[in-house]
């Protein structure tokens, strides 16, 4: 893959990377808006937030020169807080549903 076309690939796997985590934090933040969906929708959206932010990093570390990951870092963090969250009351729910 040409340098331009990487960090092409970067950018964007980068910046979607920082939507679906930020996408998940606002439904942490406001748990009613999706209704009983709501940590499963987070889960999967912090789950893609990690593999955009990872698979960003490993495009730019491999194809382009001087690659500075702090923001693809940024949304691998954002998505493990997310999913942290989320798997908190997932599991919560889960727990629930076990033991009535």
């Amino acid at each position: 893959m040409p340098a331009e076309n990487a960090r092409r690939t970067v950018r964007i796997l980068t910046w979607i990377g920082i939507a679906t985590g930020v996408i998940g934090a606002v439904l942490i933040a406001f748990p009613k808006v999706v209704g009983p969906l709501g940590p499963w929708l987070q889960l999967a959206l912090g789950i893609a937030t990690l593999v955009l932010a990872f698979r960003a990093r490993k495009v730019g570390i491999a194809e382009v020169e001087g690659f500075d990951g702090r923001l693809s870092l940024a949304a691998a963090l954002l998505g493990f807080l997310v999913v942290f969250f989320a798997g908190q009351v997932a599991f919560g729910l889960l727990v629930a549903v076990a033991n009535p």
